[in-house]
Formats: structure tokens, C-alpha cells, sequence
């Protein structure tokens, strides 16, 4: 016969063993909508025309579907890993910032202004003088329907960042959305990557390398400079591995330092 104390024991184990099953449940659903959250392609019933939502996601990826090419995004901490608070304000939110990438394709410049994504620029100074991105690599390129450059995950597989999230900025810089609810990034532009939720930014970014439509959801927060835009333009004309549309580029590119400055 059980005794009521043994069966207080099992209860709470019973109990426990839930708890851990629905953890486990809850963490495998977050990585599986945010995935296809970040590879989500919008559908224009009106005109049958197709572009890819840039959703960063948390843990962000591929979608199943090969048609889909959206760049990934940035991570927000998942279940389980502990949520580090955003860096405080340590920027002349009155100036522009430069930062630099050194990669083995070539250096590109960017150029910052703190009075319209201030704590963007604050969040990327505090990564880069932490060394943060020295020795990543830029883990996804796209090549059809929208065409960026994917970089600033430590792990290199779009499901890293930095522990904290950083909200939204200059949402409304690329002017009003048309009928379709994208605007134009240009070519050169430099956007944030996100899981699709406002203010869920974190270290992933994306380059521009070809006029891209998008939701005006992502921060645009720099802009590349000439040889940049050059170099990073070369590595989409290598294609991506396996000839796919989406996934990591043929010409590999690893960021092997990164620095802010003030201008």
C-alpha cells in the first residue's frame, strides 16, 4: 500500500516531469515560428508579385520552402538562456559613428547617426568594443526576391545574439508604405534583423546589396560606403552554396574585426 507521503513524491515528480515536458514543448514551438516567421514570404494578391518579409528572427533560419528568401534574423534569448539587460546609453546621441568591417572579401564602412537610431548605434559600439563580431561570419545571402547579405551572429547559423533586445528606430526613414505594404531599402542600406515582433532586435544585420522591398519593420541604421557595397556585391554574384536562392554564400565571408568610432 502506498504510503500518503510516497504518494505526495510521486505527485510532485508527476508534477515536475510536466512542467519540464511543457518547457521542452514551449521551446521547440518558439523555434519553429520563429524560423518560419523569418523565412516568411508575403504573397500580393493583387498583382500575384512576391517579396520576401525580412523577418530576423529569434533563432531565425531557413523556411522549408526553397521558395522563400527572407533574411534571418536576429535572436532574441530564448527559453532557458538568461536575459541580459540593454547596454546603457554610452553614445554622443548627437554625432554619427562609423563602423568598420574588416572581412576576408573585403572592408566595409558604415555610417552611423546616433540622433535617429541612437540606441541602435549605442547597442553596436558596446558589441564591437567587446569584440563581439571579431571572427563571425556573414551566414546567409539572398539572391532572389530580396537581396541582402545576413551577418552578426556568433554562431554563425542565425540563431545567436547577444542576450538582450533593442526596440525599433527610424521606422518611417524610407517613406510611407505603397499598396503592397513594403517600401524600397536601397542598395547600400543597412537594416536590423528581427523575429518579426517590434522591438526584438538584437546583433543581427543585414546588408543591402540591390534595391530590396520590404515592411517598414526593420531599423535602417547605416549606410555602406561605395567599396563596400562593391565587395559585398561580388560575394551575392558568387551565388550560394548548392545554387540555392537562400543560404550561406559560396564566397564566405568572415567579419575578422569590427570597430565603432565617432566621427
Amino acid at each position: 500500500m502506498v504510503s500518503s507521503d510516497q504518494r505526495r513524491r510521486q505527485l510532485a515528480r508527476e508534477k515536475y516531469l510536466r512542467q519540464q515536458q511543457r518547457r521542452r514543448e514551449q521551446q521547440k514551438a518558439k523555434r519553429r515560428n520563429t524560423v518560419i516567421a523569418a523565412a516568411l514570404a508575403v504573397v500580393l494578391a493583387a498583382g500575384g508579385a512576391v517579396y520576401a518579409s525580412v523577418v530576423l528572427t529569434d533563432g531565425g533560419g531557413k523556411s522549408d520552402s526553397a521558395a522563400d528568401s527572407t533574411p534571418s534574423g536576429t535572436p532574441t534569448p530564448s527559453q532557458g538562456e538568461s536575459s541580459a539587460p540593454e547596454p546603457a546609453m554610452a553614445v554622443d546621441t548627437k554625432a554619427t559613428y562609423a563602423m568598420s568591417l574588416t572581412t576576408n572579401q573585403g572592408n566595409v564602412r558604415i555610417t552611423m547617426d546616433a540622433a535617429k537610431t541612437p540606441r541602435t548605434v549605442n547597442s553596436f559600439k558596446h558589441l564591437a568594443d567587446k569584440k563581439y563580431f571579431d571572427g563571425t561570419k556573414c551566414h546567409r545571402l539572398t539572391t532572389e526576391g530580396i537581396f541582402v547579405l545576413q551577418c552578426g551572429d556568433p554562431k554563425g547559423d542565425g540563431t545567436g545574439g547577444p542576450g538582450y533586445t533593442i526596440p525599433d528606430e527610424n521606422l518611417t526613414a524610407l517613406g510611407k508604405a505603397g499598396a503592397d505594404g513594403s517600401v524600397t531599402f536601397p542598395a547600400g542600406t543597412v537594416a536590423m534583423a528581427n523575429t518579426g515582433q517590434p522591438g526584438s532586435g538584437g546583433s543581427q544585420f543585414f546588408l543591402v546589396y540591390q534595391d530590396t522591398k520590404l515592411p517598414p519593420t526593420y531599423t535602417p541604421f547605416g549606410t555602406m560606403d561605395k567599396a563596400g557595397l562593391k565587395a559585398v556585391q561580388e560575394v551575392a554574384k558568387g551565388g550560394v552554396e548548392g545554387g540555392a536562392k537562400d543560404g550561406a554564400p559560396k564566397k564566405a565571408v568572415t567579419i575578422a574585426k569590427a570597430t565603432v568610432t565617432k566621427e
